[in-house]
């Protein structure tokens, strides 16, 4: 059975919603019928521009400076509004303008500095360095064909252009990585701000370079040049002048070139270093073969950075060195000059040539990169012994020779008659003592000094006698036994 009271309240509440819905009702329709939409209509349309002059400069090439308009008016009709925007040169009377559909909901357009001075000298013919005065306006296109479009002010700019250098530039010679083959010059980069300011940065050996604005074969283009007053100016050669002044490298190694083309400066700083700290070599003359991914590691001298050694086990066959274990064969390598033998150069990665140095004799050898003159010496390990115990003496220019195994070129072996006195083992006979040597560790191991260091640790023979002295380059191990 309902509770009485419970069901009154409820009764109470539903009449109580019923005439608030209905009051609700009544006032909606009064508005209705007494309140008429109010529809907003806005002023005529009104064009503004963020400049009243501009003289324009290359190195702002992507700054922008913009036109801007007010929304106008649809003259209460609640049609859309699409914008045009016109420019033209003054008194054309917009007979030339450039058009542009801005679309709806548009008010402001920017232009970019750099391309607008294109158009400046294409579109009207300007001459560079001479202001001209544009006009500009703004037209209201309202979507209801009983309303006519609506245009606004006029607003004037005084615009002076600028005569553009290249937006591009290379480097060409055979100080820069790719030679004097034009076709193939190294492009130049410019900078993100300033597009009139270029610059390179890697390795350039000794020679020359000059920069031409693009890479046509024919060499009748502009090129930009040294100034023979200043080095660190520049001046634009025109194409097919007999002129050419070129600047000179020294000294291979690793520099940043930067050019200012509006300046016409130029700075050319060595970095002081070479352009890769590490080298590998590659090829089945080495010990790991044509397996790119474990390529032997080159030594990097650390009293001179430009210098790469490796001191080990060659086999007949082809070597060169790539500058890192990329497996994709893309990378940069050093390779051999055809033209001499004892000369590398900086194979670019991805280009076609592909020259490598033979050894044509199994043993065990001493390779020398130069990054710093881009040379390279190798040639099979030979040692020498000299000292107070020998019957040469300190006569290192009469050093006696130690055979090498036929059979294992890692092993070299002194046989004759040793006196009380000192030894140790020179890679040469040089008489400046400066190249390398194998020096005691203790009386069966022994190290190679650098030469040049100051460590100077031979061994002693007290008891005079004939010997057979063993030596392992490769365990670095000897053994003296007196017979």
């Amino acid at each position: 059975m309902k509770n009485p009271n419970i069901t009154h309240i409820i009764n109470r509440i539903h009449f109580r919603i019923l005439y608030l819905v209905s009051v609700l009702l009544i006032l909606f329709m009064s508005c209705q019928k007494n309140d008429p939409l109010a529809i907003s209509m806005g002023g005529p349309i009104k064009l503004t521009a963020s400049n009243a002059s501009l003289v324009l400069k290359q190195k702002d090439a992507k700054k922008t400076f913009s036109y801007t308009w007010t929304t106008g008016t649809n003259k209460g009709t609640g049609a859309s509004i699409s914008y045009i925007l016109q420019i033209d040169k003054k008194g054309n009377k917009f007979a030339h303008a450039i058009t542009l559909d801005m679309g709806k909901a548009i008010y402001t357009k920017s232009y970019n500095i750099g391309e607008f001075n294109d158009s400046l000298l294409i579109h009207w013919s300007l001459q560079p360095g001479i202001a001209a005065d544009f006009e500009a306006r703004t037209i209201a296109v309202i979507a209801s064909v009983s309303i006519k479009p609506d245009t606004s002010n006029v607003v004037t700019i005084s615009i002076t252009p600028y005569q553009p250098v290249t937006k591009e530039l290379y480097m060409v010679g055979n100080a820069s990585p790719h030679g004097w083959d034009i076709s193939n010059a190294v492009m130049m980069t410019p900078d993100t701000d300033d597009p009139t300011i270029f610059r390179y940065q890697g390795v350039l050996q000794v020679g020359n370079f000059k920069l031409p604005v693009n890479r046509n074969s024919n060499w009748g283009q502009d090129m930009y040049m040294k100034d023979l007053t200043d080095p660190t100016k520049m001046y634009l050669h025109k194409g097919g002048s007999p002129d050419d002044s070129q600047w000179a490298i020294t000294k291979s190694g690793l520099y940043k070139v930067e050019v200012n083309l509006l300046d016409l400066t130029i700075n050319i700083i060595s970095m002081g270093g070479p352009a890769y700290d590490n080298i590998y070599m590659v090829g089945d003359a080495t010990p790991n073969g044509w397996d790119i991914a474990n390529a032997t590691p080159m030594v990097q001298n650390p009293d001179n950075l430009y210098k790469f050694t490796y001191d080990g086990i060659l086999k007949a066959g082809a070597f060169k060195f790539p500058v890192n274990r990329n497996t994709d064969w893309g990378q940069d390598m050093f390779m051999r000059d055809l033209s001499d033998s004892t000369k590398i150069y900086l194979h670019k990665g991805g280009a076609s040539d592909d020259n490598k140095w033979t050894i044509y004799k199994a043993g065990w050898y001493h390779v020398l990169l130069d990054l710093s003159n881009n040379t390279i010496s190798y040639k099979p390990l030979q040692l020498y012994i000299v000292g107070s115990a020998t019957s040469i003496g300190w006569d290192i220019s009469n050093a006696i020779q130690l055979a090498q195994d036929p059979n294992n070129p890692t092993i070299f072996t002194y046989t004759g008659a040793l006196v009380a006195g000192e030894f140790k083992f020179p890679v040469n006979r040089n008489t400046d003592w400066g190249q390398d040597m194998y020096m005691k560790t203790d009386n069966t191991h022994m190290y190679l000094h650098k030469g040049g260091s100051s460590d100077d640790n031979k061994w002693s023979i007290t008891d005079a006698g004939n010997y057979i002295i063993t030596l392992n380059v490769q365990t670095l191990t000897i053994n003296i036994q007196k017979h």
